[in-house]
C-alpha cells in the first residue's frame, strides 16, 4: 500500500468480531447533507442575493470562473456549516452538497473557488460596498419579519452591545484595550426583538478599532435601524435598551429627540448618585440584616450630570449582596429612562431582559465571527458581515423549528443535528436524490423545518 492509498483506508483488525476497514472513497458523499435547509432559508430570505448585489466586479470577464454571488454564497454557506476559514475550501471544493448550494451539478459541475481566490475576493471589497451591505443586512432582517408579522407589531426593541475580538497579528486598527487586557477589535452588534418573542435577531455587525469607546458609531446605527423599522412598521413603539457604557450626552440627546422612542440605558455610579441612593441603601441593608439574604429596594430620582442639558429620570436599584462567609456588599445600580412605569418593573421586566443578547453574542463567537485575521481592516469587516449573514440564516432555521424541542436550540446544536448529516448524492436524468441516514433521531423536526422552508411531501 503506497502513502496516497494509505490515507484513504484505515484498518481496525482486533476491535470487532471481524476486521473493519474504513475506505474514504465515497466520491458522491458529503458530511453536510442537511445543508439543503440553508439553501431553502436563503431562497426565502434572499439575503445572499441582496448583499452580494452590493459588490462591484472589476475583474476581466473572460478570466472569471466564479461570480461574486457564488463567492459570497460559498463563504456564507461554509461558515454556517462550521468552516470559518477560507483554507477549508481546499477540502470542500468538490463536495457535492456544497456545489448544489451554488446551483451547480454535484457531480460534473465546476468545483468551488480555491483559498487564493477567496482571499483576493475578501480583500477587494471597499468601505462603500461594506456600508451598503450592512444597510441591506438590517433592511433584510426587518423586512423579513415585517412579512412574517404582516407589518403589524406592538413593540420592537433594539439592543446594541460591543464585544471583544482578540487579535494576534498585525491587523490594521487593532489596538490594546485595557478593559479586556488584550490587543483586539471592538465590534458592535445590533439586535431587534419583535413584541414578546424570546429570540433577538441580528441586524447589525460593525467592526471597530480596539481603542474606541462603547458609544462610537452607536448613534449612526440607531438612526439607521429606527428609520428602517418605521418604514416597515408604521405605528410600532420602538424601545432602545443599552448597557452602562452608552450613557453619554450625545447618545441620550439623540434618543430624547426621537419622538415616540422609549429607552432604558444603564449608567455607572458616581458620588452624586450614590448619595441620592443612600436612603434606599439603608433600607436594603436593614432587610439584608434581618433575612441574611441578598435584598434590594427600588427608588427613583431626577438627575442631571454636569455634561447634560436637562434632568432625566434615573431608576435606582439599591442592592445588598449577601454570600456565605463574606461580608455584605453594597451593589447600587442605576438606569436612565424616559418611560413612566414603576422602577421595579422597568428594571426587572425591561432592562434585565437585555442580558439574553449575551447568548446571541456567544453564538456569534461560536460561529467564529472573531476570525478577523486579515491584515486589512476592511477585509476583516467583510468577514464579520459574511458571518453575520450565515448567522441570520441559522436564525431562520431556528424560526422554522418553532413549536418543536429545538425552538430555542443554540446554533451549534442546530448545525450538529440538522446540517451535519452523512449523505450520498445520486444523479439521474430527471432529478437529484440525496440519501440521508434512515436512523436519524431528529427526523420529525427536520421534516417540519423543511416543510416550513418550502419543501413538500412526495
Amino acid at each position: 500500500m503506497n502513502d496516497s492509498s494509505a490515507t484513504e483506508r484505515l484498518l481496525f483488525s482486533e476491535m470487532f468480531a471481524k476486521p473493519v476497514i474504513l475506505e474514504f472513497d465515497q466520491r458522491q458523499g458529503s458530511s453536510d447533507g442537511g445543508a439543503v435547509l440553508l439553501k431553502a432559508a436563503e431562497t426565502r430570505y434572499g439575503l445572499i442575493a441582496g448583499m452580494s448585489g452590493c459588490l462591484l466586479d472589476s475583474r476581466q470577464a473572460g478570466k472569471v470562473d466564479h461570480s461574486l454571488r457564488d463567492l459570497f454564497a460559498q463563504r456564507v454557506f461554509s461558515i454556517a456549516c462550521g468552516y470559518a476559514d477560507a483554507n477549508d475550501s481546499a477540502r470542500l471544493a468538490a463536495d457535492p452538497m456544497h456545489k448544489m448550494l451554488l446551483d451547480r451539478d454535484p457531480a460534473t459541475g465546476l468545483d468551488m473557488a480555491s483559498q487564493p481566490t477567496l482571499s483576493r475576493f475578501e480583500n477587494a471589497v471597499g468601505p462603500r460596498q461594506l456600508y451598503h451591505m450592512g444597510a441591506l443586512l438590517a433592511e433584510s432582517v426587518i423586512e423579513r419579519h415585517a412579512q412574517w408579522l404582516h407589518h403589524h407589531a406592538r413593540l420592537i426593541t433594539i439592543d446594541l452591545d460591543p464585544t471583544d475580538d482578540p487579535t494576534h497579528g498585525a491587523q490594521q486598527l487593532s489596538f490594546f484595550n485595557s478593559h479586556y487586557d488584550n490587543a483586539c477589535y471592538l465590534p458592535m452588534m445590533g439586535f431587534v426583538t419583535f413584541n414578546d418573542e424570546a429570540d433577538q435577531y441580528l441586524c447589525a455587525a460593525v467592526l471597530r478599532p480596539g481603542n474606541v469607546t462603547a458609544t462610537a458609531g452607536a448613534v449612526g446605527i440607531l438612526r439607521r435601524l429606527i428609520s428602517v423599522i418605521r418604514s416597515s412598521f408604521s405605528k410600532v413603539r420602538i424601545r432602545v435598551r443599552l448597557d452602562g457604557g452608552f450613557a453619554n450626552p450625545q447618545l441620550l440627546a439623540f434618543l430624547d429627540a426621537e419622538a415616540g422612542v422609549e429607552y432604558v440605558v444603564a449608567m455607572a455610579s458616581n458620588a452624586v448618585l450614590n448619595r441620592k441612593a443612600e436612603e434606599a441603601m439603608e433600607v436594603a441593608r436593614l432587610l439584608a440584616g434581618l433575612t441574611g439574604q441578598t435584598e434590594h429596594v427600588y427608588d427613583e430620582v431626577r438627575y442631571a450630570a454636569g455634561s447634560w442639558k436637562q434632568e432625566r429620570r434615573v431608576i435606582i436599584k439599591a442592592e445588598v449582596v449577601r454570600a456565605d462567609h463574606k461580608e455584605p456588599k453594597d451593589n447600587p445600580r442605576f438606569v436612565i429612562t424616559n418611560m413612566k412605569q414603576t422602577p421595579q418593573w422597568l428594571y426587572e421586566e425591561v432592562y434585565c431582559q437585555r442580558g439574553e443578547i449575551e447568548n446571541r453574542i456567544k453564538e456569534l463567537h461560536a460561529m467564529q465571527i472573531d476570525r478577523t485575521s486579515c491584515t486589512s481592516f476592511w477585509a476583516n469587516q467583510f468577514r464579520v458581515l459574511l458571518t453575520a449573514a450565515a448567522y441570520v440564516l441559522m436564525q431562520e432555521l431556528r424560526l422554522s423549528a418553532a413549536a418543536t424541542d429545538c425552538a430555542r436550540a443554540q446554533v451549534w446544536t442546530l448545525r450538529e443535528r440538522f446540517l451535519k448529516l452523512g449523505a450520498r448524492v445520486i444523479l439521474s436524468v430527471r432529478r437529484i436524490v440525496v440519501h440521508l441516514p434512515h436512523s436519524f433521531p431528529f427526523l420529525p423536526t427536520f421534516r417540519r423545518m423543511a416543510l416550513e422552508l418550502g419543501a413538500s411531501l412526495g
